[in-house]
């Protein structure tokens, strides 16, 4: 009579499916956190940078808007593609891809920077588009400013690199404090000197002997 088959064969490999999973979708997150934290670390990057050096390492704007002989605008769109796993009959993984972005959200792909200049020097750089993935916000938007923290240009704001640095993977950094500093601050309107009185010219006063 053959053996029976005991159900211990099959449990193994069912018992690695919670496990790789898990794994999977750490990965998959982890690198939506960084890139954030990467995207957000370069709103701070660029602030006080020339323009010279921005277009150095980010590279010539897609769309240029002058506001005024002050202030112009440069406007950055960039992608990022998202590759795509194939489902096996153990663990179907581009099934559970898709079921947590849909329910988590986080498969942005695309990224618009746009950032402002006053007299030759970046104020601030905000970022639009769907560019949110999996953990974190504005994460496709690394792919804009990573030039510039690899190899910093000389008019780059230092920020602190580890994980403890001032910037968050979840929001944007709060830049109000630089903005308020005198190189960064929008010149202000030129004042105009009053026009003399119009009318005769008073006489002088007699000069005595």
């Amino acid at each position: 009579m053959p053996a029976r088959l005991t159900p211990r064969r099959f449990a193994r490999p069912l018992h690695l499916v919670p496990r790789l999973t898990l794994t999977t979708l750490l990965a998959l997150s982890g690198c939506g956190y960084y890139s954030s934290r990467i995207a957000h670390k370069g709103q701070l990057a660029v602030l006080g940078m020339t323009n010279e050096d921005l277009q150095a390492c980010v590279g010539v704007p897609d769309r240029t808007q002058i506001i005024n002989e002050h202030v112009r605008i440069y406007q950055y769109t960039r992608g990022t593609n998202i590759p795509a796993t194939n489902d096996s009959t153990l663990i179907p993984l581009q099934t559970l891809v898709n079921l947590t972005q849909t329910t988590l959200g986080g498969a942005g792909s695309t990224c618009v920077a746009s950032i402002r200049l006053v007299d030759g020097r970046v104020t601030d750089m905000h970022y639009s588009g769907d560019n949110d993935q999996m953990i974190g916000s504005d994460g496709v938007c690394a792919t804009v400013i990573k030039g510039c923290l690899n190899t910093p240009v000389p008019s780059a704001h230092k920020v602190s690199g580890t994980i403890f640095g001032p910037v968050s993977a979840f929001h944007a950094p709060d830049i109000s404090g630089f903005s308020q500093s005198p190189h960064n601050a929008a010149p202000a309107a030129p004042q105009e000197q009053a026009a003399p009185a119009s009318g005769p010219t008073p006489p002088a006063p007699p000069t005595r002997p």
